[in-house]
């Protein structure tokens, strides 16, 4: 009987140093550097966004990187890469549009927000991309600057009247087949009273929401570490920096052109650590 429990206990054992072992490995692999003439930068790659962690780990894996630029630099914002079409382009060449053939779907977790050194996914604007989704390969990483309270209270105001806006746009939007079968008829009267009725219920649903509001740990980074809070939300954010901020600030402050790439090229490796 003692032999029994003995094994079963020494099982354990072994079991859970492998769980461990695992763990451990796991850890390690969402670990990356990006290796410049200026330094290297080491990131942490998010479980919360697994498909654009994994996506970055496979293209590093495959030296996909490798060779690369950081194309656009912008100081007190970002240094953006991942774009295949700057590997060996001629001078001056303006960069940005190119990828590896696919886009992601948008991971936004909104509990990342993009204090300095996060790495976020580059993405296509404006209404062509409504869904957000993610470029294959373009990276961002946030340099920023520190904003003073009274900078972060007219941003809340601008964030909730865009938002305003955007609701009242929805609305109408809703509306416009009729909206417009009454303009066409011409009938002035009933389409004034239906836009008043429109206008009415979108205020109503407006009044409704709770007014967006950094909370007191972002204000709290934001006012000290620094970051670029209007891009919350918008991007996602999958990584940030665990060494080498000092490098991300050599690299955000170099000279750069008209199309903010730098003069001197910016090369990178990036590697996966194991």
């Amino acid at each position: 009987m003692k032999q029994i429990v003995l094994g079963f206990l020494i099982g354990i054992f072994f079991l859970q140093v492998s769980c461990v072992n695992s763990q451990s490995n796991h850890e390690s692999k969402n670990l990356v550097k990006i290796e410049t003439e200026f330094g290297d930068i080491t990131l942490k790659l998010f479980d919360e966004t697994p498909v654009h962690r994994d996506n970055f780990i496979k293209l590093a894996s495959e030296g996909f990187f490798d060779g690369l630029l950081f194309h656009r630099v912008i100081e007190g914002f970002m240094i953006q890469g991942g774009d295949p079409d700057s590997k060996n382009a001629e001078p001056g060449k303006r960069l940005g549009g190119g990828d590896p053939g696919y886009t992601l779907p948008a991971e936004i977790d909104s509990s990342l927000f993009h204090k300095k050194g996060v790495l976020a996914a580059a993405r296509r604007g404006g209404p062509s991309n409504p869904e957000k989704r993610s470029s294959g390969s373009q990276f961002y990483i946030v340099q920023g600057t520190v904003f003073s309270h009274g900078a972060l209270d007219t941003m809340e105001m601008k964030m909730n009247q865009q938002r305003q806006r955007t609701l009242m746009q929805q609305f109408f939007n809703q509306a416009q087949d009729e909206l417009g079968q009454l303009q066409q008829a011409g009938d002035e009267e009933k389409l004034n009273l239906r836009v008043a009725e429109i206008r009415e219920m979108a205020d109503q649903k407006i009044s409704q929401m709770a007014p967006l509001e950094f909370s007191a740990e972002r204000r709290e980074v934001y006012t000290t570490v620094g970051g670029y809070p209007s891009l919350d939300n918008e991007y996602t954010i999958f990584g940030e920096v665990i060494e080498g901020l000092d490098v991300l600030d050599k690299l955000a402050a170099v000279e750069t052109d008209e199309f903010d790439r730098p003069v001197n090229d910016i090369k990178m490796n990036v590697k996966v650590l194991d």
